[in-house]
């Protein structure tokens, strides 16, 4: 089971600086994340969500790769494969778009956006979704990036949620 962990920073790109370093550990095998989204409040006092998964592109290559497939496949059928495979190519690949653009990945979006319309402006957290972590040598490299980093809410037991709170304060 994951485990989320909302951090708070108190700069616009302190969260982004720390989703890459969070990259950076999984590299080394001391973080497992299933997801990571950065959400900055700017100047002005909008909203961002900065997800780790490109979702649109994600659906538009597969929903290419499939629509060419099937295309090709009724393009066949009809003996013009290249008619098919054009227009297989063009649908599958809108309708793939479409669908990585209306899905979600991980951590819901409205429960992102509700945590950070109250985030004050010029300010930044990072939602991590961990399946496993090190947690003291987690810490000691978030620690470090400055920016202030502090604990927003978490799904961690009491217990563990205090611990975290004391490495991370």
């Amino acid at each position: 089971m994951a485990d989320l962990i909302v951090v708070g920073f108190d700069t616009e790109d302190g969260a982004s600086l720390a989703r890459f370093e969070c990259f950076k550990l999984q590299k080394e095998y001391l973080l497992d994340l299933e997801d990571a989204v950065v959400v900055r409040r700017t100047a002005d006092g909008k909203v961002h969500l900065d997800q780790s998964v490109n979702l649109t592109a994600l659906g538009f290559s597969s929903g290419l790769a499939m629509g060419a497939f099937w295309g090709t496949l009724l393009g066949l059928i009809f003996l013009n494969p290249l008619a098919g495979f054009v227009a297989g190519s063009v649908a599958g690949a809108g309708a793939g778009a479409l669908d990585g653009k209306l899905s979600d990945y991980g951590i819901s979006d409205d429960f992102i956006k509700q945590v950070g319309a109250t985030l004050k402006n010029g300010t930044s957290a990072l939602f991590i979704l961990v399946r496993k972590a090190q947690p003291e040598k987690v810490i000691e490299d978030l620690r470090y990036m400055g920016g202030h980093p502090h604990i927003l809410q978490t799904s961690l037991s009491p217990e563990a949620e205090a611990k975290l709170r004391n490495l991370i304060g």
